[in-house]
């Protein structure tokens, strides 16, 4: 955090007009390791090229994506040889963002209406239950309203196991 309480943005990025700022880690487990490292910033803006990329890499272990959008929601994604599991933190975010609007399209989600201001996730709670983040708990870390998406992350990848290796990465990302 900057002095006053302000949070320092990982990035800024340009999405159509308006610029975006967030953070997108590719995250890898492989022999039993956790790797963790910066996607390209159009990870941010664009569903297809955070789920290219990831799909990119090689790997005969876990391989999943984490964005953290703006400060106002995250979105896990983990390719399948079938498609693409899908774990949207706010589904309101789809009427001001649309990468968030691209999620709902593929999970087949309608949006929330304009007036309603209620929090709820959309797609699979269960992504990451295999790598120990069971979809109940998962759904306590997105009520979280009082922590920034990048905190929610944070807890999710010290749930996981690669805690040390994102926070090595924010590090990095904030200098």
């Amino acid at each position: 955090m900057l002095p006053g309480g302000a949070r320092a943005p990982y990035g800024v990025y340009m999405a159509e007009h308006e610029p975006v700022s967030g953070l997108a880690v590719a995250v890898v487990r492989e022999d039993g390791r956790w790797r963790c490292g910066s996607m390209d910033t159009s990870a941010l803006t664009e569903l297809d090229a955070a789920i290219t990329e990831l799909r990119r890499m090689r790997s005969t272990g876990a391989v999943f994506g984490m964005l953290a959008v703006d400060d106002e929601f995250f979105i896990l994604l983990r390719p399948a040889p079938g498609g693409v599991a899908l774990m949207l933190s706010d589904a309101a975010a789809a009427l001001d963002y649309d990468i968030a609007a691209d999620v709902l399209d593929l999970l087949r989600v309608d949006p929330p209406d304009e007036d309603d201001d209620e929090l709820w996730p959309a797609g699979d709670l269960g992504v990451l239950a295999d790598l120990g983040l069971p979809a109940a708990e998962l759904q306590v870390i997105v009520d979280d309203v009082d922590l920034y998406p990048d905190e929610q992350l944070q807890m999710i990848a010290s749930r996981c196991g690669f805690g040390d290796e994102f926070a090595r990465l924010l590090d990095q990302l904030q200098q």
